[in-house]
């Protein structure tokens, strides 16, 4: 189906994208690749040690490695596209790869959002029932729930696209904004958009605030059982509970800013696009390696095997 026969007029749209300045233009270039190498390398480091070291062959660390691997996929399908536009300064984008971004662009933050979930259900399980947790979260549960949060945010996403496809653009085609989200896109369509953004706010908003709220609910629980009656490892559990606590708080209040509203411009709005887009993937593994201590021992001796072998090569 060719997706540009479904418009009237509009077969591109504009990016404006961060500034016209080229200084920061070249700036920002560098900065976003950083954070993008930054995202690969640790994400990847974190896919990589869980697969190699059989003592994280854990639910947890299950978990984690699907995190990681959302991360990387959900970073490129916007930076490499910004990246591109910054260097190149090209604005436009067609409306098929428009769709296409924006299609990967919900699925993949969407299937990020069950996979925070899953974390929380398994952190729960693994405090309030210690002792089934190897029974409860075995190896079939744990690939079910992974392919229930990819499936959750197919669903989510195709809800959403198949309402845009349903408009019709036939005037402007300027986006305030640095990749195609729908906020901006439903906007600039040539009819009242009022009961579509209430579906689109119903299909993403109310959904992002009613997870984020039962995700932080369940921790909020997990940090009381822990103070009340673990004594061994409560320091680990802890640090563990507050680093997912992070991560669920860099995803989820971002999105609410930008999706649980009729769609107005706000001043903010492009800043919390960034934040949800660009620096959470990257900040994700940070969090997870750098306050998880089995996890850098895991890293130690992945770099000291490699160290090896190469020696011994």
């Amino acid at each position: 189906m060719d997706l540009e026969n479904l418009t009237s007029t509009v077969m591109e749209f504009v990016l404006l994208g961060f500034t016209e300045n080229h200084a920061i233009k070249h700036f920002l270039f560098v900065l976003i690749l950083i954070v993008y190498l930054i995202t690969w390398f640790g994400n990847f480091t974190i896919i990589i040690t869980v697969i190699s070291d059989h003592r994280l062959h854990t639910p947890m660390y299950f978990l984690l490695a699907n995190l990681a691997f959302v991360d990387v996929s959900d970073s490129s399908v916007i930076v490499p596209k910004v990246l591109s536009s910054l260097l190149t300064q090209s604005k436009t984008i067609s409306f098929a790869e428009c769709i296409i971004q924006m299609f990967f662009f919900h699925f993949i933050a969407g299937a990020m959002c069950f996979s925070l979930v899953m974390m929380a259900i398994d952190r729960y399980i693994a405090i309030h029932k210690p002792l089934h947790y190897v029974i409860i979260m075995n190896k079939g549960v744990c690939w079910r729930l992974v392919l229930g949060s990819w499936l959750g945010g197919f669903i989510h996403s195709i809800i959403e696209i198949a309402l845009i496809l349903k408009l019709p653009f036939c005037g402007t085609n300027v986006l305030d904004n640095f990749y195609c989200d729908v906020p901006q896109i439903i906007k600039l369509a040539c009819m009242d958009t009022y009961v579509v953004e209430w579906l689109m706010v119903s299909n993403g908003g109310f959904l992002v605030i009613i997870v984020f709220l039962g995700v932080l609910v369940s921790y909020i629980l997990i940090l009381v059982k822990i103070r009340r009656h673990v004594t061994e490892g409560k320091n680990k559990a802890l640090s563990t509970c507050g680093a997912q606590i992070t991560v669920v708080c860099l995803m989820f209040l971002p999105a609410i800013f930008i999706y649980a509203h009729p769609f107005q411009k706000f001043a903010m709005e492009k800043i919390a696009s960034v934040i949800y887009t660009i620096f959470a993937p990257m900040l994700n593994p940070l969090i997870y390696t750098l306050r998880n201590a089995e996890m850098k021992v895991a890293i130690r001796r992945l770099v000291n095997r490699v160290l090896l072998s190469g020696r011994k090569v």
